[in-house]
């Protein structure tokens, strides 16, 4: 038997005691209730907000050497973008660049530059300004082609230039989102086997990188790729080419895409209710 029972014989007192501990416990779920509706209303219009504009707030930089310069998969690609929630995503760099695609609605914005190695952009410091002056939230990279093919240099001189270059992109941006492209393959010489050492060497690179607010997925440019078919000189993807390397970067892009605008909307959402956001 409950001790307020054991401790009060009289019916009346019983009941008046009953009666008071449902009235603190309706007081109490009026609070809670009154507590949700406030975080509600808070949250209702963020809601709104931000469904109504996905990818309007997001910034993408192609970063790389001349094979995202002087080529259309980026044509492409945007085309495969339009009529998705990411049509609207602004692409950003200093490149603007006609490359005869055939297309004058694409955002030509890039952040290529034809014969640039990586290790020269890394000692140089160059991506610094360039983010600077284009801060992106996402950002694919296809770099390494002209370390091997112009100067032979070692893969791991390579690959520390790329941690180098990812440091830079997160000190502009510490939530970067960043797409790294195992890269396509040659069409002359004997360069395929030292490029398939650097994508080889790019897995266990990018997996040591990786961080949870700045995420780095490896996409692989080089399989299926023919160096004999794919290429219109060599070096730079024709038609078919570029169809390929947009069809491997569409679906990365997309998952980064989702990834930037669901972090964005998080961070919005705790600056609105006051707390702070850990990812």
């Amino acid at each position: 038997m409950p001790p307020f029972l054991a401790e009060t014989q009289d019916a009346y007192d019983v009941c008046h005691l009953l009666q008071h501990s449902r009235s603190q416990t309706l007081k109490y779920i009026a609070l809670q209730l009154a507590e949700l509706i406030m975080i509600f209303n808070k949250l209702l219009p963020l809601a709104a907000l931000v469904g109504a504009s996905a990818g309007q707030n997001l910034r993408y930089m192609p970063f790389g050497d001349s094979i995202t310069e002087i080529i259309c998969w980026r044509s492409k690609l945007w085309q495969e973008l339009k009529d998705t929630e990411w049509g609207s995503v602004d692409w950003v760099g200093s490149g603007k660049g006609e490359n005869n695609c055939g297309d004058s609605q694409y955002d030509r914005d890039n952040e290529g530059h034809s014969g640039f190695l990586a290790i020269d952009i890394a000692n140089r410091n160059q991506l610094v300004g360039w983010l600077q002056q284009n801060p992106a939230d996402v950002i694919t990279m296809h770099l390494g082609t002209n370390d091997i093919v112009q100067q032979n240099k070692p893969v791991n001189d390579i690959i520390a230039a790329f941690t180098t270059l990812v440091g830079v992109m997160r000190d502009s941006n510490p939530r970067t989102k960043i797409i790294v492209a195992q890269i396509i393959p040659m069409g002359f010489g004997n360069f395929n086997t030292q490029i398939q050492n650097l994508n080889t060497a790019i897995i266990p690179w990018a997996e040591g990188l990786n961080t949870t607010e700045s995420p780095i997925w490896v996409v692989d440019q080089y399989t299926g790729f023919s160096g004999a078919g794919d290429l219109r000189d060599g070096v730079h993807p024709n038609g078919s080419g570029d169809t390929k390397m947009a069809n491997i970067w569409y679906p990365a892009i997309v998952n980064a895409f989702q990834v930037a605008q669901a972090d964005k909307e998080a961070q919005a959402a705790a600056k609105k209710l006051g707390t702070p956001f850990a990812a």
